[in-house]
């Protein structure tokens, strides 16, 4: 795909890797309509590329407000990529979280990801060569404690990219697939950072995601996972999955001690 000529809609993008993903798509040129409920953090960005990017405000797990964002897109001419990039976290054992707390993580991650991509797939079918990219995470590949509804909201989205791409294999829409490690986001609460430096994990910023994922739209790739010995680790759940069990249950006392802290719920808008 030529970045030029992309026309995108792009969620959650007045934060972490959507802001990192909007400024460079308008710095190759691109025109993108960026979603998000608050404006504040895209200000910068508006001022710097009054031509390329415009906002509009919404909540996607209302119907109204997805109706919104496929007029705004209906009005710049159609669109020819969509990122689905918005997404909520709370680390916390399952047995910590109400059914509010599930039920954001369902709504937003899974249930708004999917029904805005078959609102706008009237749009994308009726561009020359058109994209789905859906942001995932290493999560939607290895079930980790402490993020066990973040996981499966994760291997939902997985799923559905998988069967959606089958599903348009005889259209001129490909969907693309990409799984970040840990990122350095508003999404990381202090407990959850505090795990992760615990571990010693690798926390990418928002920019090095933001320039993997470009890249493989650029190059009309069908999935990306980042990060090294992350890839590692993804393979070997799927092929030994009882040597990852050991693994990380010796990290539970680690893990049940942090989830204990208060944690608020972390999205990226």
């Amino acid at each position: 795909m030529r970045l030029p000529e992309v026309r995108a809609v792009l969620t959650g993008a007045s934060g972490g890797i959507g802001l990192a993903i909007a400024n460079d798509l308008c710095a190759s040129g691109a025109r993108v309509l960026a979603v998000a409920r608050r404006r504040e953090a895209l200000a910068p960005l508006l001022a710097r590329y009054p031509n390329q990017l415009c906002w509009v405000g919404a909540d996607l797990t209302f119907l109204a407000d997805r109706h919104k964002v496929s007029s705004a897109a209906q009005a710049m001419g159609g669109i020819n990529l969509l990122i689905n990039a918005a997404g909520v976290n709370q680390f916390a054992m399952l047995e910590q979280l109400d059914d509010s707390d599930i039920n954001a993580m369902l709504a937003v991650n899974v249930s708004a990801s999917i029904c805005l991509t078959r609102t706008l797939l009237p749009l994308l079918k009726q561009a020359e060569s058109a994209m789905v990219v859906n942001v995932g995470s290493t999560y939607g590949s290895i079930g980790y404690p402490g993020y066990a509804v973040y996981c499966a909201t994760k291997f939902a989205l997985r799923g559905f990219s998988e069967a959606l791409r089958r599903e348009l294999a005889d259209t001129r829409v490909g969907v693309l697939y990409v799984a970040p490690r840990a990122t350095r986001t508003s999404m990381n609460s202090p407990a959850a950072q505090a795990l992760n430096d615990a571990l010693k994990s690798n926390v990418d910023d928002p920019q090095t995601v933001a320039s993997a994922v470009i890249h493989a739209i650029a190059g009309d790739r069908r999935d990306l996972y980042l990060g090294w010995p992350e890839r590692f680790f993804m393979r070997l759940n799927s092929l030994l999955p009882k040597l990852v069990d050991r693994g990380l249950r010796k990290q539970l006392p680690l893990i049940h001690r942090l989830s204990q802290k208060p944690d608020n719920e972390n999205l990226e808008p």
